[in-house]
């Protein structure tokens, strides 16, 4: 059975990952230092349909799942070198799949050195326990967001990435050039998975589509910014652990056509490759808000807001390089999407009709 490492294993994607993971029977090992970004309570949760109880957990201690033979979980921050360095030598990993990390543009204003410890100092923890303790394929979460106020559309894994706009963009392109780096020197084999707004069921509370549906509940105005003119590739959490699940077995493989003259940047001499995973399809956020009505059977207040700092107005995956990967590709719409959102939601929340 193949051991494989998932940080941030009570977030949003860690969470439904390691549910697909332990369903096709590799032994996963959850790692996450439930920290309270936002509202713990939600983590917890995710644990306990894990069957990992909240009265166990402590730290730097594993845990054993009450429902599945092949989970457990530790309580483990990525600050602690030590910690993890003997966990990576207990174990003996397979495969690591790092999704750990400090997310959300607008907090990045106000608390930057949590990016630096977890998005920078945190990965080059992970990368030096890959080193000391090999694995077959480490597949780390990158973002849209480092395609910055590009225009170009729709967003290549080819295209130039040196203009981030916000602190947490510029973190996620440091952790594809660290990634780079410790291929080239460790043959580490790297997989970067540059996330396009990821939502669906157990999804965040920070991200929009969470706030805009308490709010729309609350009978309280939600707040749009760029006055409504944005749009954004909305990919859906079914088709990010689907794409994972099948890239998981593909390593990458230096590839010994590398042009050093006309250099590509999606790929690389090294075991390294970059990736996009959006649906391809990029839609006004006009346009979800309209779903999200629909589906609550109410209607919006909104209050147009202009553009915020680190904000771009638009974003659009290419995910050829993906497709041609593992002959798929995200594809479900925002139709189904937010209908399996909002179920969750209304049965999370106990809200009645």
């Amino acid at each position: 059975m193949k051991k494989i490492l998932i940080t941030g294993a009570a977030g949003f994607i860690g969470f439904h990952l390691l549910n697909r993971l332990i369903s096709e029977g590799y032994e996963i090992i959850g790692m996450d230092n439930l920290n309270d970004y936002y509202d713990p309570a939600l983590k917890f949760d995710r644990l306990t349909e894990c069957g990992i109880s909240k009265s166990e957990l402590t730290a730097n201690r594993i845990c054993k799942s009450t429902l599945y033979q092949n989970y457990r979980f530790i309580r483990l921050d990525l600050l602690d070198i030590s910690s993890l360095l003997s966990l990576f030598e207990e174990e003996k990993f397979d495969y690591v799949l790092h999704l750990a990390a400090q997310p959300g543009v607008r907090y990045s204003l106000v608390n930057p050195q949590a990016y630096i410890d977890s998005n920078i100092t945190g990965f080059l923890n992970i990368l030096e326990s890959c080193r000391k303790y090999p694995v077959k394929h480490l597949i780390f979460a990158s973002s849209s967001s480092i395609y910055g106020v590009n225009t170009k559309m729709p967003f290549s894994v080819r295209d130039n990435v040196d203009h981030p706009v916000s602190l947490y963009a510029a973190t996620k392109k440091s952790n594809e050039l660290m990634a780079h780096t410790y291929s080239h020197l460790f043959n580490i084999p790297s997989t970067g998975l540059r996330f396009f707004t990821v939502y669906g069921p157990w999804g965040r509370p920070d991200m929009a589509y969470f706030k805009f549906t308490k709010a729309i509940l609350g009978n309280n105005p939600i707040e749009v910014f760029n006055y409504g003119n944005m749009k954004r590739d909305f990919t859906y959490i079914g088709d990010i652990v689907e794409s994972i699940s099948r890239l998981l077995p593909k390593a990458p493989q230096p590839d010994k056509s590398f042009d050093h003259y006309n250099n590509d940047s999606s790929r690389s001499w090294a075991a390294y490759r970059v990736l996009n995973i959006g649906n391809h399809n990029p839609v006004q956020l006009k346009d979800f808000i309209h779903e999200l009505e629909k589906n609550l059977g109410k209607k919006a207040e909104i209050n147009y807001l202009p553009m915020q700092p680190g904000d771009v107005e638009a974003t659009y995956a290419d995910v050829e390089e993906l497709n041609n990967l593992i002959d798929y590709a995200p594809r479900i719409g925002i139709n189904e999407g937010i209908r399996e959102f909002i179920d969750w939601y209304i049965r999370y929340y106990k809200i009645s009709s």
